[in-house]
């Protein structure tokens, strides 16, 4: 007999497969529609100029260089280690199998991400506020879906719909990939904590989400040493078995330090990007009020000339602008502190803005505003959740969470603040929106139930 209408969409797998279909069509019809086969300086996405026009430089046989000066400050056919290796090679790798299409790329990557996002989404949700040992049955049902089934379905949908993540995931820039990477990471390392036992591939195949989420952005690393002390606490294993990730990582960023060295004479373990960053973020120019974007030839103006006159390398002047920002700090720290406060209004924005384009107004209030509510209501249920001890609290994969969303946060407001690096944050959020629904939904159920039962 075959299954009625209603037990095909109690299954799941097809839930989750409409909801995977639905966010590969709005991330190609961005990717078609709105993006085409140009490179532009779009709202937040500035970066794709770079990333095309390096891996064109790559074809050439230029190596990772620019023709002309560029940003941050990289003088023409210099070497620059400033941006994303893996990215870089993957959008050659489209462009010598199809040409210089930046659309095929985008295409190829709204696919990707649109399959995974959604799926990690829900895995990860599943294994957040599922049983306390998760080895199998993430799509078993039994008589209708269960609560952690419900709110990692309902986590996926919003990631399929969130407009950041599908405008995101058309552009030529890490964001697609590097959210995913994320989410692959904390869904492996809950799954390692919470079964009964691991195998070897288990924590090799963590090193390897670790080390392609490094590469794609090496501000991850600062998040390791929290992951692997949270899986340490949760998990006991020998101590064996926390090095192996390690030495993953460290082999998938080995053939970059050693370009890295062979092209600057300097040590430098992956990018040049740190000390522009902290050094740019932290300038006394600002005063006590971050600028979230100046404009671009403000930001050259404000290397010291001395430096400048050095002729320095983008390593070398990476490095020396990282020390000159740790002399602001430290001559200041109470504007630093004030700074470092003023940045919160910027990285939390949810209303539209005057200094903003219509398209960026719209997908705050689409986005973030709209579901905002429910990542806050899911958020406070979650730290509601009653513990037996501290130890049982922390080992809890909601802790890993809260430390991931801590410090991305923290980060972004002692260095440098854009909505945009917010987003991962936001995708972490969606797992607690998704409870948050499921609650509210299930309450009103039960009292329409109730109403109905009293009545009769």
């Amino acid at each position: 007999m075959s299954p009625n209408r209603s037990q095909i969409w109690h299954d799941p797998r097809n839930l989750l497969t409409g909801i995977i279909l639905l966010g590969i069509a709005l991330r190609i019809v961005t990717s078609v529609v709105f993006f085409g086969n140009s490179i532009q300086a779009l709202p937040g996405v500035f970066d794709e100029v770079s990333y095309h026009n390096l891996a064109l430089r790559l074809l050439d046989g230029y190596g990772f260089s620019f023709g002309q000066q560029w940003w941050p400050g990289t003088a023409a056919n210099e070497p620059t280690a400033h941006w994303s290796y893996l990215y870089t090679v993957y959008l050659a790798a489209v462009y010598t199998l199809f040409g210089p299409n930046p659309l095929i790329a985008r295409i190829i990557q709204s696919v990707i991400v649109g399959i995974a996002l959604p799926w990690l989404l829900y895995r990860l949700s599943y294994r957040v506020f599922g049983p306390d040992r998760v080895t199998a049955g993430i799509f078993e049902a039994d008589n209708g879906l269960r609560r952690e089934q419900k709110i990692g379905l309902v986590a996926a949908a919003i990631g399929a719909v969130y407009i950041y993540l599908f405008y995101y995931s058309a552009a030529l820039i890490t964001e697609g990939f590097y959210i995913c990477g994320i989410l692959w990471t904390l869904d492996l390392t809950i799954q390692i904590a919470r079964s009964p036992e691991t195998k070897m591939r288990h924590w090799l195949l963590l090193g390897v989400a670790i080390g392609l989420t490094v590469l794609l952005r090496q501000l991850f690393l600062l998040f390791v040493p929290f992951l692997l002390l949270w899986l340490w606490w949760a998990k006991r294993p020998k101590l064996i078995h926390l090095l192996i990730p390690l030495a993953v990582l460290v082999a998938l960023m080995l053939p970059w330090t050693v370009r890295n060295y062979l092209a600057f004479d300097k040590f430098v373990p992956l990018n040049t990007n740190s000390g522009f960053a902290f050094y740019w973020g932290n300038h006394p120019r600002y005063g006590t009020q971050f600028i979230p974007i100046l404009p671009s030839e403000e930001y050259f103006q404000m290397i010291p000339q001395e430096l400048k006159a050095q002729g320095l390398n983008e390593a070398e002047m990476d490095s020396a602008l990282l020390g000159e920002a740790v002399k602001i700090v430290l001559a200041d720290p109470g504007r630093y502190a004030l700074l470092s406060l003023s940045r919160i209004p910027t990285y939390f924005t949810f209303w539209p803005s005057p200094e903003s384009s219509p398209v960026s107004n719209l997908s705050r209030l689409l986005s973030f505003a709209l579901f905002l509510p429910a990542m806050v209501y899911g958020l406070l249920l979650s730290l509601a959740t009653p513990y037996r001890s501290w130890w049982e609290r922390l080992a809890s994969p909601l802790t890993l969470l809260y430390l991931f969303m801590l410090m991305y946060t923290a980060v972004h407001l002692l260095t440098w603040t854009l909505i945009r690096y917010r987003v991962p944050v936001d995708t972490v959020l969606i797992v607690f929106a998704g409870l948050g629904i499921v609650d509210v939904v299930t309450r009103i159920q039960k009292r329409r139930w109730a109403v109905t039962v009293i009545s009769r």
